[in-house]
């Protein structure tokens, strides 16, 4: 039996039709949808070991490898790639400062954190969805939707102003080709969005000459270096809550699909956590950096309504095979910061309008004054990057927004039903 059923007859798209995660198109267009999953992804999750001191090639192999078991684990039913998670960032370079943590060490603590994501996921599989929907509601899983859509407007603004002309460029085909073309065109908005930005950069000179020195340097042929890992106790109570930010983007990312799918992928959360967990813990244990699913994949897939995850396969794969090739690793790594924030632009607009969606779908009353001053409080403070302090651990305001809702919120409207309780009695 094979593993995805054509979709029609694989090469026309109408404007309305949506590919589930079970369908595939003809594979020259499978593997286009792929590439632009590629580039929704690449950007970051290069970025993040460089900021942490991981290597680049073998953070982009266990992210490919990661994809890939994420996707056997949640058997073929929910799409989504696994990239590097940028809430790791600050934590790990505070252990590096407070404790002196090196890379093994940091190793260590991302592999905790994946046990206690994977620990998380078989109690969800065990128990059932409804410890999912007690812990993470509706309300819960739209904020953190919608905070961590509008909490990535900085970086695209910012990747944006860096050259305006082609992120302009990019921003306007994205945008245009979404909204008049009913064929593949718009389907494939971000890539050709994405490629004449690039085109624009290169004819007038605009991209970056170390990255076209190291492009020109690179050699063909390279093999990742890999790192065995220690567990050190003095860094997990550093990365340890990262666990629930993992966690919630995990649900809140299955919940993004589902709405703009229209499918119920409830019963796969489980998976997924399982699936999440053991992709962090399979790159800290070689020397990559801890895992998410990717909000700007998912702004792919909502922009396409392609939702087949043999894009995230064919996406996966070119990972792997780019980690073992400097030359081509370099050759994206040319597309201008600007180009990518012009696409960006828009995928992390349509995510943050995927957590209001959820919200209408649930019905949350925001007249509800639980609603307004927990979920305001956090969606604001995530989105401003409001950074707390407890004694040297630095926690970023996407981090403590997080955890905020999922824990604060269940005990405030506890609270709050017991009032309405004692006021009818």
């Amino acid at each position: 039996m094979a593993l995805w059923a054509v979709h029609g007859n694989g090469r026309r798209l109408p404007r309305d039709s949506v590919v589930t995660s079970e369908e595939r198109l003809s594979w020259p267009l499978t593997i286009g949808f792929g590439v632009q999953h590629l580039f929704a992804m690449f950007g970051t999750t290069t970025l993040v070991p460089l900021l942490t001191g991981f290597p680049v090639a073998t953070t982009l192999l266990l992210s490919g490898v990661g994809t890939l078991l994420f996707l056997v684990i949640t058997r073929n039913r929910v799409p989504s790639y696994l990239g590097s998670s940028v809430a790791f960032v600050v934590p790990m370079s505070a252990a590096v400062s407070e404790v002196g943590a090196g890379p093994a060490a940091l190793l260590g603590g991302i592999m905790v954190v994946g046990l206690v994501v994977l620990a998380f996921g078989v109690a969800v599989k065990a128990l059932g969805v409804r410890l999912l929907e007690t812990a993470m509601p509706p309300v819960v899983t739209g904020a953190i939707v919608l905070m961590i859509g509008l909490s990535l407007a900085p970086q695209s603004v910012s990747s944006f102003d860096q050259q305006r002309v082609p992120a302009a460029l990019t921003l306007g085909t994205v945008v245009l080709l979404t909204v008049i073309s009913r064929g593949m065109a718009g389907r494939a908005a971000v890539l050709i969005g994405v490629l004449v930005g690039w085109v624009y950069a290169a004819t007038m000179g605009q991209l970056v000459p170390e990255r076209v020195a190291r492009l020109a340097e690179a050699p063909w042929i390279g093999f990742p270096q890999l790192i065995t890992p220690q567990v050190h106790v003095s860094v997990v109570p550093f990365v340890l809550p990262l666990a629930i930010v993992l966690v919630a983007e995990h649900v809140a990312h299955l919940k993004a699909v589902a709405a703009v799918s229209g499918r119920d992928l409830d019963p796969y959360v489980g998976d997924a956590l399982i699936g999440g967990g053991l992709a962090t813990m399979l790159s800290g244990s070689a020397g990559g950096s801890a895992v998410s699913s990717y909000a700007a994949n998912i702004g792919v897939m909502a922009a396409t309504r392609v939702y087949s995850t043999a894009s995230c396969f064919v996406a996966a794969v070119a990972a792997i095979v780019l980690s073992f090739s400097p030359k081509l690793s370099a050759l994206i790594n040319t597309v201008p910061m600007g180009v990518l924030g012009g696409a960006t632009l828009v995928l992390f607009g349509m995510l943050a309008l995927v957590g209001v969606r959820i919200w209408l779908d649930a019905r949350v009353d925001f007249a509800d004054p639980v609603n307004l001053a927990v979920l305001g409080t956090a969606v604001i403070a995530g989105v401003g990057d409001l950074t707390l302090s407890v004694g040297d651990l630095r926690i970023t305001g996407l981090v403590w927004g997080s955890i905020g809702i999922v824990i604060v919120y269940p005990l405030l409207r506890n609270l709050a039903d017991v009032r309405d309780v004692r006021d009818v009695a």
